[in-house]
């Protein structure tokens, strides 16, 4: 009779095994081929909130009432106000060092209530990422590839309650966002995107004299000026570290030596530097240069090829 019924129930299991793994959501499989069956789902905030208010805590109470297995890191809460810019530069950023089945809750919405969508947006890498279709995940997807994208539409992923006009970082993305860490089939959550809005950053443009960039934001709370001149560039124009640059901020000649890092020069000098993002930046060795200069962002920076006239044609 034993043996009878380890035959039967064999079978059985099997069947239930199999039928199981059938029925993974894409995202419980991002969790399997990344080798994070079992772990806690992910969920990475960012929003231009701020923290002087409720309104992050009352983001996170969303997502765990939903998710209550969830774990939530922070990026930042404190994006430049309305700056999608500086938003989908964090994100780019921060998500390389997040594995497969992360779910990235971005919350930069100065179009909120409007009829821009609400998306998830999932990239090659596994990712999926919800937020405004404004242009928040073009950085990303320019860099990870595009695998698809869908509007928030099913009521069932949204908050239960009337939708504000102007939260939906509460009423929209929090909700969403914990039902697909939750397991939640990401087909279902609404119709397929087929173009997504995309920014259209200014990118530095080089010339026979040399390469002019902007001043894009600050690396706070030291004050250092962050721009968007890659640090191959600056190679390409010939200097050194060690060598002094007559480099144009604002249109204001400074002298400035190109280092390594901070200590290379004396405490309360002025360096020029290339940061652990891969792109020029300057900054003053344990002071405040945007302070110091009454410099702030957005700005400009004109730096000369090695040997060129000091003044752009």
């Amino acid at each position: 009779m034993t043996s009878r019924i380890r035959l039967l129930f064999l079978p059985l299991l099997v069947l239930a095994l199999t039928g199981g793994a059938c029925s993974k959501s894409p995202l419980q499989n991002d969790l399997i081929s990344s080798g994070r069956s079992g772990a806690r789902p992910t969920i990475v905030f960012m929003t231009d909130f701020g923290t002087a208010n409720d309104a992050v805590a009352i983001c996170k109470a969303v997502m765990l009432g939903i998710a209550p297995d969830a774990r939530i890191m922070d990026i930042t809460h404190r994006v430049t106000p309305y700056s999608i810019e500086e938003g989908a530069r964090f994100l780019e950023a921060v998500s390389p060092y997040y594995p497969a089945g992360t779910v990235f809750v971005a919350v930069v919405d100065p179009g909120v209530g409007t009829s821009r969508k609400a998306v998830i947006v999932k990239s090659k890498k596994g990712q999926y990422f919800v937020l405004p279709d404004n242009g928040l995940v073009t950085p990303v997807i320019d860099r990870d590839g595009l695998a698809s994208a869908r509007e928030i539409t099913n009521p069932n992923w949204i908050i239960q309650a009337p939708i504000s006009s102007t939260f939906h970082g509460r009423d929209i993305f929090s909700p969403a966002g914990a039902h697909l860490a939750a397991g939640w089939e990401f087909n279902l959550v609404g119709p397929e995107v087929l173009q997504l809005v995309r920014l259209t950053p200014k990118t530095p443009t080089t010339t026979t004299n040399g390469i002019a960039g902007d001043i894009i934001a600050l690396d706070d709370p030291f004050g250092s000026l962050i721009t968007d001149i890659p640090g191959d560039e600056l190679k390409k124009l010939g200097y050194n570290a060690g060598d002094k640059l007559r480099v144009d901020i604002n249109k204001t000649p400074v002298i400035l030596p190109y280092v390594k890092t901070f200590m290379d020069v004396p405490v309360g000098d002025s360096l020029l530097y290339i940061d652990s993002r891969g792109r020029v930046g300057i900054a003053v060795n344990q002071g405040n240069y945007s302070k110091k200069f009454n410099i702030e962002p957005p700005g400009t920076i004109f730096i000369p090829r090695k040997g060129a006239p000091l003044k752009e044609k």
